[in-house]
C-alpha cells in the first residue's frame, strides 16, 4: 500500500530530526514541549532510543504494507501494528497539547498522518 510508504517516509523525517538533535542542532522546539532549544547531552541518549524506535516503527509499517517480508508471524505483526497505531494516535494528542507552537503545528499533523497510515495498514494486514 502507498500509505505504508507515506507513513514510513514521515517516520524517517522524525529520524532525521532526531539525528540533528543528537548532533546539537537547535530544533528542540519541535519536541518535548519545546523545553530545550538544544538538547542537553544526557537527553540525547533518550533521543537515540527514540530514533531506534522510529526506525522499528517504519520497518513494521513497511511490512504491514507488503513492502518487506514480516519479521514475525502474521498475527504478531498485525498486533504490533495495531499497538503502534494506538501509540501514534496517543502521541498525536500529546503533540496537540504541547506548549510549543512548532510541536503543535508541525509535529501534530505529521503524527496524525502517520497514525492514519498505520491504522490503514494494520487493519488491512
Amino acid at each position: 500500500m502507498m500509505t505504508a510508504i507515506i507513513g514510513a517516509v514521515l517516520l524517517m523525517v522524525v529520524v532525521v530530526m532526531s539525528i540533528a538533535l543528537i548532533l546539537g542542532a537547535p530544533l528542540g522546539a519541535f519536541t518535548l514541549g519545546g523545553r530545550f532549544k538544544v538538547f542537553p547531552p544526557k537527553l540525547r541518549l533518550v533521543l537515540a532510543t527514540q530514533m531506534l524506535m522510529q526506525l522499528f516503527f517504519a520497518t513494521i509499517l513497511l511490512q504491514l504494507g507488503g513492502h518487506m517480508a514480516p519479521w514475525f508471524s502474521h498475527q504478531v505483526t498485525k498486533v504490533i501494528g495495531i499497538v503502534l497505531a494506538a501509540y501514534l494516535t496517543l502521541n498525536s494528542f500529546a503533540n496537540l497539547a504541547s506548549k510549543s507552537k512548532q510541536e503543535k503545528y508541525v509535529m501534530t499533523p505529521l503524527s496524525v498522518v502517520t497514525a492514519i497510515c498505520y491504522w490503514i495498514n494494520a487493519l488491512a494486514f
